[in-house]
Parts: structure tokens; C-alpha cells; sequence
């Protein structure tokens, strides 16, 4: 909490030894309102540096448990929002409040340091990639607020203010859905007697107009009450009771009833409201194969499922030592590679790439330029074979494994997904509709996928495909592969994919797309639409 120093100011003036009486009587009490003052001014300092004491105190025994193991402490994403959220805003207040009595080396590394830290966009994101997970996975705010989550390592929960300012976040974009689930998880945890900072008139403040927003009118009209019960000088309470009163009259009117039922006593919960439609169609069953449900993988689909050491047609590189190949699905064929990557290969990808990852991009469908999107949340880089043997092999390795030339493939790109971190549902190959996608590269379409999971995840993270129910598990060090056309040349719309928010964890993958160009014997062209 910020501390606010009122300083008091005078000057020096004159001293007069002709003062009437009175007017030294004056300077006596004018003495010791500074004395007050003094003594304010000397409590206020110490309990400046019994802030900042404090302070440092949480701040020693937070560090101490993040940097244990700070890919295990990050890998819940409460602690990451939070860490996104202390940076942005909270060191922000410390700062202030040193600010008030100069320390230079604070200041110095403060500014050092500043170029590195996450701005409010991060904080907005983090927030944002909290509700992703709350909305794929179906888990209330009290789940988050609490720490309740699979797989966890961590005690990581959400203070009154914590909900408040996600429920905040959401209001200042309209999001007035996920505003009502966390203010009304602040007000909980805040009638349940938590200590907080912010007031409780801003709660309903926030919460009731949310509501209204949702189309639920007299609820909206008993926590709008409640806020008058509270402030009755609030100077929008009053107008919006009136207003939300007059449109209740106005509605039950046209309904031909007099008399409303009374708001319900249940508390606002994940699912008291319906989730609004946006842009995506299968939303619900993208989510849901997240989540494990819709999985169509029945019984005789899976007798036709087979496991088969993979030679890469008698390659000499793979006749001694042979991949181990298993069937994820059968049409599209979808197989998984054991063993594609060693950890010491992994290490090393990850090590080349962490000082290059960026905001991961997309190709604009008309113009073929890489873009950032947020249907695609991640941090990635792209790596040449020349750079290292290591990347060099893998290239190899994939050539050797799917009998098609990397010579004309992207780079290989690797992934970092975070916490929220994803890619909604979507195809690697150019459709009729956007032709220029890949014309740049002058390569062709992309043929193919090859898809490395370079860590495993605790928790969410799968590949789901949503046309034909299928949903594929991170597994480190193995690969998946399949064939984004038709031997046609035509592509193959089932193979629309998406990666499931993390929910629990970290995850790696390293993806190469493989293209058209130099295929020409090693894929001969067919007339018909078969894998």
C-alpha cells in the first residue's frame, strides 16, 4: 500500500519583538501545531521504513521459494500472473514510497532493472491468460483464488484485491462476463472477513453495473442497494438504482406482471450466466477435447492402431537403431515418434533459443507477412541448421524419419507456451482462399507437420484436433507427425489443430514444416484425396 506524506512547509520570516500579547499567544500555539506536525512528520518516516521493512520481509520469503526452483514455481500460473502483477505494479509502489525520502541506489537499480520488468500489457495478459484457463477448463474463480488446481506444487493463492483488479482488467475491456466472476469473488472472500485494501462500495460498484451489463436486472438492482446501504452520498449508485428500477418497471410492463420475483439468494457463480459467442465456431468443442471430453476414440478405431519400429524405407541411418512408431489416429494417419529427441538435444535447443524468443507469429493469410495474433500465445524462435551440429541432426533425423527433404522446409521454430499459453484451432497449409501465404518462400504449400514436444506438461497443453474428436498428450522427447495434404495436392481440412492452453506447467515443443518443393519423388502426386 502506497504511504502519503503530507509535508509541512513554512518560511522564515522577520522576527518582531513588538508582538502584541496576543500574538505571541498566537506563536505558542503556532509552535506546537509544529511540534505536531514534527511529530507527524517523524511517525510517518518510521512507519515509511516499517513499510518498506515489511516489504522486504515478504518479498526475502517469496524469493527464497521462487528461486528454489523458479520452472516449478512459474509452472503454476497464479504465481506467474502474480509475479507479472508484483513487477508491473507493486514494486512500482515501492519505488514511490522510497522515492519520498531520495535513496540513489534503490532509484539506480530500479532504473537499471526497469528495462527488464513487465509492463502493463504483461499484467493485462497474465490476467487475461488466467480466464483463458478459467473458461477451457471450466474451473471457478474460487479454484484460482484458493490455488486449487491439478498437479500444483504450490500454495499460490489471490488476495480481495488480487480478484478485484482481474475483475478490473476485464471490466476496461468490456468483458463484463469474467468482471462479474472475480468482483463477486472478491466480495466473497472480502464477507468473509479477508483483510483488504480496496473498499467494498467499489466491489459493488464495479459488480452491480457488470451484472447489468449480463442482463440481470434485479440482481443488479439488489447489489446496487447494497452500495447505497454502504455509501449513500455515491455519486453513481443513486442514478443507476433509479435507472435500473425505471427499466425493470418498463420490462415487467410489457410482460404483463406486477410484481418481479426477488434476486436469488445464490451467489454468482461460474456458470449463473452464459458465456457470450466470439469469432471461433467450434469453441465449445475445442475446449471441450481440452478439457478430455468429446475424445472420439472408440474401441474398434483403436484396434486399428498398431505400434511398428520405423527403418525409413532400409535408411542407413535408422537400420541399427530403429524409431519406434505408434498410431494416434488412423484417418488423417497420425503417428507419434519415441525417442525423436534426447534430453541433452532438448537442453540444447532450449539454450539456443531463449535469447531469441519473441511474441510468436503467424503468417497473414493475404500477404504471406509474419504477424503477431492473439488467437497465438506463445514466445518462439527460429533456428538454422548452420548454427549448431545439434540442429543440424535433428533436421537430418526428421529427413531420415519421414522420407521427405528438409532442404526447402521452414527453419526449425521452437515454441515456449507459458501460462495460458496457446493456439487456438487453425491449419499449417495455405487454403484456395489465400494463395499468397507461402509465395515468398517460393516452396509450395506445406505437405507436411512434424511436431517435437520438448517437455512434458502437468496439466493441459494437449494437440486436439476438433473435426474428428481427437486429442494428443505432450510426451518430452517424443514427436508427432502427419500430412497436412492429399497426394492431390489438396489440403486436407481435418487436419485443422490447436494447442490447448497450459494449464499446469511449461511447454516446449520445436515444430518443422515441411513443403512442397523437392517431394516431387520422394510424395508422387496422386489424383485422389487419400492419406
Amino acid at each position: 500500500t502506497a504511504l502519503i506524506i503530507s509535508s509541512f512547509i513554512f518560511s522564515m520570516a522577520p522576527f518582531f519583538s513588538h508582538f502584541p500579547l496576543g500574538q505571541m499567544t498566537d506563536l505558542i500555539y503556532t509552535e506546537k501545531e509544529l511540534v505536531q506536525s514534527l511529530k507527524e512528520y517523524i511517525q510517518a518516516e518510521e512507519s515509511k521504513l516499517a513499510a518498506v521493512k515489511s516489504w522486504a520481509n515478504k518479498l526475502d520469503v517469496l524469493t527464497l521459494a521462487s528461486t528454489a526452483d523458479p520452472e516449478v514455481y512459474l509452472a503454476h500460473p497464479v504465481n506467474a500472473y502474480k509475479l507479472m502483477k508484483r513487477l508491473n505494479t507493486e514494486w512500482s509502489e515501492l519505488e514511490s514510497l522510497v522515492l519520498q525520502d531520495p535513496s540513489d541506489g534503490f532509484i539506480s537499480n530500479m532504473t537499471v532493472h526497469r528495462q527488464y520488468f513487465p509492463d502493463e500489457e504483461d499484467e493485462k495478459g497474465a490476467a487475461k491468460a488466467l480466464m483463458r484457463l478459467q473458461d477451457t477448463y471450466k474451473l471457478d474463480s474460487e479454484s484460482f483464488s484458493k490455488g486449487k488446481l491439478p498437479g500444483v506444487h504450490h500454495n499460490a493463492i489471490l488476495t480481495v484485491d488480487d480478484c478485484y483488479d482481474m475483475g478490473k482488467t476485464a471490466y476496461n475491456e468490456a468483458d463484463y462476463y469474467h468482471a462479474v466472476l472475480w468482483m463477486q469473488q472478491a466480495l466473497r472472500q472480502m464477507d468473509a472477513g479477508e483483510e483488504h485494501v480496496v473498499s467494498k462500495a467499489d466491489v459493488l460498484d464495479y459488480l452491480s453495473y457488470s451484472v447489468y451489463q449480463m442482463g440481470d436486472l434485479p440482481r443488479a438492482i439488489e447489489l446496487t442497494r447494497r452500495l447505497v446501504a454502504i455509501d449513500s452520498s455515491h455519486q453513481r449508485a443513486g442514478g443507476n438504482l433509479r435507472y435500473f428500477e425505471k427499466l425493470l418497471s418498463k420490462q415487467l410492463k410489457e410482460l404483463n406482471q406486477e410484481v418481479q420475483e426477488p434476486a436469488t439468494e445464490e451467489p454468482i457463480q461460474l456458470g449463473t450466466y452464459k458465456r457470450p459467442k466470439d469469432y471461433l465456431p467450434e469453441r465449445e468443442i475445442y475446449e471441450g477435447l481440452c478439457r478430455g471430453e468429446g475424445v472420439k476414440m472408440t474401441s474398434a478405431r483403436r484396434s486399428r492402431l498398431y505400434c511398428r519400429y520405423h527403418d525409413g524405407n532400409r535408411n542407413p541411418r535408422l537400420l541399427l537403431q530403429p524409431m519406434k512408431e505408434e498410431d494416434e489416429w488412423d484417418s488423417p494417419h497420425i503417428v507419434r515418434y519415441l525417442n525423436a529427441l534426447s534430453d541433452s538435444e532438448i537442453e540444447k535447443i532450449k539454450e539456443l533459443a531463449k535469447p531469441r524468443l519473441a511474441r510468436a507469429t503467424v503468417r497473414d493469410p493475404k500477404t504471406g507477412v509474419l504477424t503477431t495474433a492473439n488467437y497465438r500465445v506463445s514466445k518462439s524462435a527460429w533456428l538454422e541448421g548452420e548454427e549448431d551440429p545439434v540442429i543440424e541432426r535433428v533436421n537430418q533425423r526428421i529427413e531420415d524419419i519421414t522420407g521427405l527433404t528438409t532442404q526447402t522446409a521452414e527453419l526449425l521454430q521452437i515454441a515456449n507456451y507459458g501460462v495460458g499459453g496457446q493456439y487456438e484451432p487453425h491449419f499449417d497449409f495455405s487454403r484456395k482462399d489465400e494463395p499468397d501465404a507461402f509465395k515468398t518462400l517460393g516452396t509450395g504449400n506445406r505437405v507436411a507437420t512434424f511436431l517435437n514436444y520438448m517437455s512434458d506438461v502437468e496439466a493441459g497443453g494437449a494437440t486436439v484436433f476438433p473435426d474428428f474428436g481427437a486429442a494428443i498428450y505432450p510426451k518430452k522427447g517424443t514427436a508427432v507427425f502427419w500430412y497436412n495434404l492429399f497426394r492431390s495436392g489438396e489440403g486436407d481440412y481435418r487436419t485443422r489443430h490447436a494447442a490447448c492452453p497450459v494449464l499446469v506447467g511449461c511447454k516446449w515443443v520445436s515444430n518443422k514444416w515441411i513443403h512442397e518443393r523437392g517431394q516431387e519423388f520422394r510424395r508422387p502426386c496422386g489424383l485422389t484425396e487419400v492419406d
